[in-house]
């Protein structure tokens, strides 16, 4: 198996090194290539990979910079004939269904497929992948799919995928602003934070949040797994969906506030359980 694979970020290193310890054979373009180390593979320029692969991995920062890659002469604009881009980025709604008809233009075949998870699941090929498009096209990359995800939702309609990402990481958003003030107030009450997490833990606070980032919370170490920047555009994003389907969120609104404070204060490129220094700022 083969692919090759654009973006090496926090996200996009940590899939490339699960596929390359499932013996798939990956060629990596980054825009930044003296970013990438030196044992990895790379090409000079995007369409090389697309002279090689008939699979092309992106995992991008967001739709603004798919939309670079998949349209821009200088990219991969009239060279993917054929070829199917796998999409991990987390995108827009409205520019994810652009990039389906960007790519049927050319002959080319599109699945988004944002994920649920980061850096240590992606690794350990643990990530819950949500993935749209062609089922055909989908059955083919299957294999590619499996080696780095534990589950796959698939929907063949355009945009689904997407959908479910952003609503994802609205849930994810709400809930460490609300776990995060929660530690706190405990604190502020008098709890230690081994306290009122492993109480949070025992009762209406127990979730795939929690359990996540219970260490980073306890050692206040918030090195990067997923950014407060990449939050704030998830729920930028979110605010998108939001107007396409006619929703309100207030919960979304009061999140997306605390995360921007966050950046306001410098800790925009921390790991999102940082917010827990905000409420600490605010409640001293």
């Amino acid at each position: 198996m083969e692919i090759g694979f654009i973006g090496f970020g926090y996200l996009g290193k940590a899939i490339i090194e699960r596929l390359i310890s499932q013996k798939v054979k990956v060629e990596i373009w980054n825009r930044s290539l003296e970013k990438v180390e030196k044992e990895y593979k790379v090409v000079k320029h995007p369409k090389e990979l697309a002279q090689k692969f008939e699979f092309i991995g992106l995992c991008l920062s967001d739709s603004s910079a798919v939309r670079e890659v998949l349209t821009s002469e200088n990219l991969l604009k009239g060279s993917v004939k054929g070829k199917t881009i796998i999409d991990f980025t987390t995108n827009s709604y409205p520019e994810v269904i652009e990039f389906y008809e960007v790519l049927k233009k050319e002959g080319a075949n599109y699945l988004e497929s944002p994920v649920i998870g980061s850096i240590v699941p992606a690794k350990e090929g643990k990530l819950i992948l949500l993935v749209s498009g062609e089922k055909e096209i989908f059955e083919r990359a299957k294999p590619f799919l499996e080696k780095i995800s534990q589950k796959i939702f698939y929907f063949s309609s355009p945009g689904k995928a997407t959908q479910a990402k952003l609503i994802n990481n609205y849930v994810f958003a709400c809930f460490l602003t609300t776990l995060s003030s929660a530690i706190v107030l405990g604190e502020k009450a008098g709890f230690s934070k081994e306290q009122i997490l492993e109480i949070l833990a025992s009762g209406a606070g127990n979730s795939t949040v929690l359990n996540a980032k219970k260490e980073k919370l306890i050692k206040e170490d918030f090195s990067t797994h997923f950014s407060v920047k990449n939050m704030i555009k998830d729920l930028f994003y979110f605010d998108k969906l939001l107007k396409e389907i006619k929703g309100i969120s207030f919960e979304a609104d009061l999140a997306k506030e605390i995360f921007k404070l966050a950046q306001i204060k410098g800790y925009q490129e921390e790991d999102v359980s940082v917010i827990y220094q905000i409420f600490k700022i605010l409640n001293s």
